[in-house]
């Protein structure tokens, strides 16, 4: 009984100071949403809502939680009420416009946009979405007046020159999209997309060697677009280049397996130079899509005759005759597979209907009823089957089956989609972003890659996992999983559980400590490092508590940092407080010293190491990270967010050379962002 009632003192204070203080919850949410946990951090904003309903920053908070969870019409819908409570924050009106966006909702998206500019007039974001609305709605006269001042605001942003010549290709006006890739080319020449954009202007005028360049050059800089091997593909395949197309378009379906495009035409040119059979597997591939696409059945029913299915061509013959019952050919293949399976009443029918509709050409009569005859006219009203690729493309679009060998190229409607993706939250980087890979944590949850597949181990903690100390096994990783609602209500309940041990042990460093963890993992900062400093004063030898201490701190000073950078644009009066730079030195060195003492404690401990040699940097003192990650990498050879952060310090120092090697080896063992470094600085030998 005495021990309830000292848990129950013990809660009592906590409870009610959740009650009543709402900065503190506040801060605590926005520390989950800046880390990326947004089922948690919707849940600290609810409570804020629910202690303070006239406040507007956590329903806009909420609001951009939500649209991280693509959940669109409740963002809309926090926004709303944010904006009723304070109709002055340019944020409120930037979000609820994506929101809307994402609902195909442009009219009302661009109201929100043309309030928020004017609050904010020279803000990027802003006038990047306002203008890519026009374009959704085809409005590219407003379009290109919104681009012309974006870039009287911002005359380096290499995105508004590409949307103008995106706008300028919609208008027909080849030579002034050409001119804006040009100039975003010659600002940035380590953004993909100019090169890419280029690519597609020289194509449509017949210049498949420049195109080709430009490709060379975009895929150097972005190896996983697979719209860019689709253009190789189709400029090779313009210069005779088979198979330079097929190695491209298998590149183009490792990347997207679903990629229609790839699929028909590699089908096509397999069928070009003889291989059958796997030519089959594209066509079945596209059927499975696109069970209504009677070219590729056609086609496909051309490779069954010919590798000795009669009865499969027949088939697609007759799904394609079916749909299309004046189409010659069809009538003219079926016949002679009907012919090879010993059907000859079948086969006759079919050459006296051949014979029928040429003396009904030859005489200028027409059925009146053939699909195909419509098809073929509206396709040479909109200019599908000409121009200077002499008809050996038609678009996706095009149904006339007399274009069943041609190439598909993607509509226009289609290549327009490549800005529906682009809107933005914040102005962001467009190339990777060079960062060091994140400090290591202890937590119980990590997030899957298709790529990296390393367990990461230490005896130590390998013991405590045996002994079964903690609710979960501890994991070593630098890939957090943000928690799901229910893994909340979990340690929420671990909470309590370890409040009530503790109060029936106090001298338990390790209780301490796995609360201190639950503490971490809800996101609340400030009484996790309480319970890891009691973890650390109970037992001064327990090196996980100083490790995850320094963590802590470390992504305190994370979050503040990320707040200065967004305070000239911050919409929150409960922004955090913005420290002097000497200040933030001296955090950095409290989160050394712990690391420090890890190192003391465990001196086989690698991610000490690791994570040492990262507060290093981020002190600059380059040469001491160095010997760190050396430390690290003899601890642990095969260490690749090690290889990956040695590369970059010796590129911070200088030594080009020595970098991209560690770069290399970080990229060889799976880090594949490597791979862009790498190219950035072999290209400039910087």
């Amino acid at each position: 009984m005495i021990k309830k009632i000292l848990t129950a003192i013990l809660l009592l204070p906590t409870l009610l100071y959740a009650q009543i203080n709402t900065e503190r919850v506040m801060t605590i949410a926005r520390n989950a949403l800046y880390f990326e946990d947004y089922v948690l951090s919707i849940q600290y904003f609810n409570q804020v809502i629910n202690a303070k309903p006239y406040l507007y920053e956590p329903y806009f908070f909420r609001g951009l939680a939500k649209i991280n969870l693509d959940d669109y019409q409740g963002a809309e819908s926090d926004c709303d009420a944010a904006i009723q409570r304070n109709p002055f924050v340019v944020g409120a009106y930037q979000i609820r416009g994506l929101a809307r966006i994402r609902q195909n909702k442009f009219d009302g998206a661009i109201e929100d946009y043309k309030t928020a500019i004017k609050y904010d007039p020279e803000n990027v974001v802003l006038w990047h979405n306002l203008s890519l609305c026009h374009m959704q709605k085809k409005d590219y006269d407003a379009a290109k007046e919104d681009l012309g001042k974006l870039l009287t605001i911002a005359p380096r942003y290499t995105r508004a020159y590409l949307m103008r010549g995106e706008v300028s290709l919609q208008q027909k006006d080849t030579a002034q999209a050409l001119q804006d890739f040009d100039k975003a080319i010659a600002m940035d020449r380590y953004d993909p997309d100019g090169w890419g954009a280029r690519a597609v202007v020289r194509i449509q005028q017949g210049k498949y060697k420049e195109a080709e360049a430009d490709l060379d050059q975009s895929i150097h800089l972005s190896v996983r677009n697979a719209g860019n091997y689709i253009n190789r593909a189709l400029a090779r395949f313009h210069q005779n280049n088979l198979r330079g197309a097929m190695s491209d378009y298998d590149l183009a379906l490792d990347i997207d397996p679903n990629n229609f495009l790839g699929h028909y035409n590699r089908g096509l040119l397999r069928a070009q130079v003889g291989d059958d059979n796997r030519a089959i597997e594209d066509f079945d591939f596209v059927l499975k899509i696109e069970p209504d696409n009677m070219m590729a059945a056609f086609n496909r029913g051309i490779l069954r005759a010919q590798t000795g299915d009669y009865r499969g061509a027949i088939s697609d013959y007759s799904k394609v005759i079916d749909e299309y019952p004046n189409f010659m050919a069809g009538y003219y293949h079926r016949a002679e597979a009907r012919k090879k399976i010993g059907d000859r009443k079948g086969a006759e029918q079919d050459e006296f209907k051949i014979m029928k509709m040429q003396i009904d050409k030859r005489n200028g009569v027409s059925s009146g009823n053939d699909k195909n005859d419509k098809d073929v006219a509206e396709n040479s009203s909109d200019g599908t089957d000409t121009g200077e690729d002499g008809g050996k493309t038609r678009k996706k679009s095009d149904k006339n089956m007399e274009n069943y060998r041609k190439i598909v190229i993607a509509d226009d409607s289609e290549a327009e989609q490549r800005y529906k993706s682009d809107y933005r939250g914040r102005v962001q980087d467009r190339n990777v972003v060079i960062k060091l890979e994140p400090m290591y944590a202890l937590t119980y949850y990590e997030k899957m890659s298709d790529v990296k597949r390393i367990i990461h181990y230490h005896k130590y903690i390998d013991q405590l996992n045996y002994m079964k100390a903690f609710p979960k096994p501890l994991r070593i990783t630098n890939m957090e999983a943000p928690l799901t609602e229910e893994q909340v209500r979990f340690h929420f309940a671990l909470i309590d559980a370890h409040t009530s041990d503790i109060v029936a042990d106090p001298q338990d460093a390790k209780k301490r400590f796995m609360r201190g963890l639950d503490f971490y993992l809800v996101q609340d900062f400030a009484s996790s490092i309480d319970d890891f400093t009691q973890s650390i004063l109970l037992d001064g030898t327990f090196f996980p508590a100083y490790f995850m201490r320094a963590l802590v701190r470390y992504k305190q000073l994370e979050y503040q940092k990320a707040e200065a950078a967004m305070s000239e644009g911050a919409t929150s009066g409960a922004a955090a407080e913005i420290k002097k730079p000497e200040s933030q030195a001296m955090d950095y060195e409290i989160v050394k010293n712990d690391l420090d003492h890890v190192i003391q404690l465990a001196p086989d401990f690698v991610y000490g190491y690791y994570n040492r040699g990262n507060v290093l940097s981020m002190l600059k003192d380059y040469r001491a990270a160095l010997a760190d990650y050396n430390k690290a990498l003899e601890l642990s050879p095969d260490f690749a967010e090690a290889y990956f952060n040695r590369g970059l310090t010796h590129i911070f120092l200088g030594n080009n050379k020595q970098g991209i090697a560690d770069l290399s080896k970080a990229g060889e063992l799976g880090i594949v962002s490597a791979y862009n470094i790498i190219k950035r600085f072999t290209d400039t030998g910087e």
